[in-house]
């Protein structure tokens, strides 16, 4: 394999696992590992949150150098996993380069279908309930919310919405919906509802690789990912208290 295929398939894996969720420093230490493998004399990889950028130097060659842009993050474990299952087969000439750009290119894809994503987000919605104290009534309830917001996040993701107004949206969705729970069911307790239902948006990870990356010294991309996780928080929180807003009447009215 020459040197611009072996810079592609560490990009590719780095794009991988930065899409994923992956720590800066876990992607940049994948990359080195298969840039290694050209058995250069310097091999360099500069990983931030929007972008990869990698270099493979042969003394009297000149530089080969690949950089790609990253837009779309999100949190998956398992792709995280599998990459660096594939890369450590790789360096270890388990796997040929076909065979690893073949299972890289597979795991790009989708791994879920969307009937399944949406039914997670029904689940997660409604397993969060009990821990916030709440009873069957806020279970069901919390699955039905959950539904909501399977349904807007299909619906956002298919017209393309940004993630600021999706992650209004959807939480707003959600509160309007838990105050209609609430005024059918008027024993149910709206708050634990609302809160387990905004959970799938809650960017808990992000946050986690953002102290991550900063305390390993890659202040570029933990600060990054600290203000996305503020960005994130703050719409989640702005649409739960629009939502609230939006059916304010139903409270002066004394249906609450």
């Amino acid at each position: 394999m020459d040197d611009k295929s072996t810079a592609n398939m560490a990009v590719l894996a780095g794009e991988i696992m930065l899409r994923s969720g992956a720590e800066t420093y876990r992607v940049e230490d994948t990359i080195k590992h298969i840039l290694d493998t050209a058995g250069t004399a310097e091999t360099e990889s500069l990983v931030m949150l929007t972008g990869i950028i990698v270099t493979i130097d042969r003394p009297g060659e000149g530089a080969v150098t690949v950089m790609r842009r990253v837009h779309d993050r999100g949190s998956n474990m398992h792709r995280i996993v599998e990459v660096n299952e594939i890369s450590r087969q790789y360096c270890a000439g388990e796997l040929t380069a076909e065979e690893t750009w073949d299972r890289l290119k597979k795991i790009k894809g989708k791994l879920y279908t969307v009937p399944m994503y949406n039914l997670a987000t029904i689940l997660v919605s409604a397993g969060f309930a009990p821990l916030f104290g709440g009873g069957v009534r806020e279970i069901l309830a919390s699955g039905a919310v959950g539904a909501v917001l399977a349904v807007l996040m299909t619906i956002g993701k298919r017209v393309r919405i940004s993630g600021f107004i999706l992650n209004i949206i959807c939480s707003a969705g959600i509160a309007v919906a838990a105050v209609l729970l609430r005024l059918w069911y008027p024993f149910l307790n709206m708050d634990t509802v609302i809160i387990s239902g905004i959970m799938p948006l809650v960017p808990g990870v992000a946050i986690t690789n953002a102290i991550r990356d900063t305390l390993r010294g890659d202040y570029i991309s933990g600060g990054a990912r600290a203000l996305e996780a503020f960005v994130t928080a703050a719409a989640v929180a702005i649409g739960a208290g629009a939502g609230i807003a939006l059916t304010g009447s139903f409270w002066q009215g004394g249906g609450l």
